[in-house]
C-alpha cells in the first residue's frame, strides 16, 4: 500500500532523511518511531505531497508520489500535527468545507458529514464553532476531516499529542476501529506504549536514518537475549533466592522485598518446573510471570546502537 523507495530530503547541508527505504502493507497500522527532528514528520509531509524530495520516490495506493500526486491525495488522509483553526466557522461547516475541497458532491456531503461526526462521537456538537472546542475534542474533528472522503491510507502525524488520558484511550480506540475497517495507518507518536498496544509493526528512525522496522514482536525479539520472569513470595524471600541461584538456566537473581527478578533462557516447560521447584521448597508464591519487553526500551537500546 506504501513503499517508498531511497526517500532523501536535505535543505542545504542538513539531511533530514537519508535513503530511507519503508514497504508498509495492505491493512497495516505502522508505528513511526523517533525523537524530535528525527525525519517523522519530513517523511510524512512528503508522502502527503506537501514537499518534494531531493532523491527518491515513493508508491501509495498504486499512484506514484512524484508522478501523480492528485492521485495519491485523493487516496490518503493526512492529520497534521498541529490543528488549524477557523475561525466562525461550525464543526459541520468545517467538514463541508474539506468534503468540497474532495469534491464530494454536495448532494452527498450531508450524509457524509452525518456519518464521520457519528463515527467520532461528535453529532452532539455538529452547531459548535471550532474555536470554541476543546483541544481533544478538535484533535477528534481533525480526524473527522481526515476521513471524510473515505481514504484507503492514513497517515496520522502525533494525533495524540497534548491529550489527557482519557482522550488518548479514545483515539486508540477509534484506531482500532479504523484498522477493523481495512484502513492502512502510517502514525507517529511519542508515546511508544500506545503505539505497541495499537499497531502491529513499527519503524525505528532517528537522525534520517531508519534503524529498524517490522512487527512489534520481532522488534521486542530483537532486544531479548533471554527471557526475564518475574518471582513474588509471601515470605521467606532469602530462601526463594536460594533456590533460584541453584537452578540451571537462571542468572543475575536481583530481589526488592519480596520480589525476585531473574534471567532464564530456557523452554517454557523448564520455567514452568522452576515454579514447582521453589513451591516445593516450602516458598509460599503469589505472583510467577514472565516480564515483557516494553517498546520503550527496544526504542532506547536500538538508537542507542545496542542492537543491529
Amino acid at each position: 500500500m506504501i513503499q517508498i523507495t531511497n526517500f532523501t530530503k536535505q535543505y542545504g547541508d542538513f539531511t533530514a532523511v537519508d535513503s530511507l527505504n519503508l514497504t508498509i502493507e495492505r491493512g497495516d497500522v505502522f508505528g513511526f518511531i523517533g525523537p524530535n527532528g528525527a525525519g517523522k514528520t519530513t517523511t510524512m509531509k512528503f508522502l502527503a505531497t506537501l514537499i518534494k524530495p531531493t532523491s527518491g520516490d515513493a508508491l501509495i495506493n498504486g499512484h506514484r508520489v512524484s508522478e501523480k500526486p492528485e492521485e495519491v491525495k485523493r487516496s490518503i488522509g493526512y492529520m497534521p500535527d498541529t490543528f488549524g483553526v477557523y475561525q466562525g466557522m461550525k464543526v459541520w461547516e468545517y467538514l463541508d468545507f474539506f468534503g468540497a475541497a474532495y469534491r464530494i458532491p454536495a448532494s452527498a456531503r450531508k450524509s457524509v458529514i452525518d456519518e464521520s461526526l457519528k463515527l467520532l462521537d461528535l453529532e452532539k456538537i455538529r452547531d459548535e464553532y471550532v474555536n470554541n472546542l476543546s483541544r481533544g475534542v478538535k484533535q477528534r474533528l481533525c480526524l473527522a476531516k481526515t476521513l471524510i472522503h473515505n481514504p484507503p491510507v492514513l497517515i496520522l502525524d502525533e494525533p495524540a499529542s497534548g491529550l489527557d488520558p482519557r482522550a488518548r484511550i479514545y483515539i486508540k480506540g477509534i484506531l482500532t476501529e479504523l484498522r477493523k475497517m481495512g484502513k492502512t495507518i502510517l502514525i507517529s507518536s511519542h508515546i511508544l506504549s500506545e503505539l505497541a498496544d495499537c499497531c502491529n509493526k513499527v519503524g525505528i528512525i532517528e537522525r534520517g536514518k531508519l534503524l529498524a522496522s517490522g512487527p512489534v514482536d520481532r522488534i521486542l525479539k530483537m532486544i531479548r537475549s533471554s527471557r526475564k520472569v518475574r518471582l513474588i513470595v509471601l515470605e521467606k524471600e532469602a530462601l526463594a533466592r536460594s533456590v533460584l541461584a541453584d537452578t540451571p538456566g537462571v542468572k543475575g537473581v536481583a530481589a526488592d522485598g519480596l520480589e525476585l527478578e531473574f534471567d532464564f533462557d530456557g523452554d517454557d516447560e523448564q520455567l514452568a518446573s522452576i515454579l514447582t521447584r521453589v513451591v516445593t521448597e516450602g516458598v509460599r508464591v503469589t505472583g510467577f510471570r514472565e516480564v515483557e519487553v516494553s517498546l520503550e526500551e527496544a526504542f532506547l537500546r536500538i538508537t542507542r546502537g545496542e542492537i543491529q
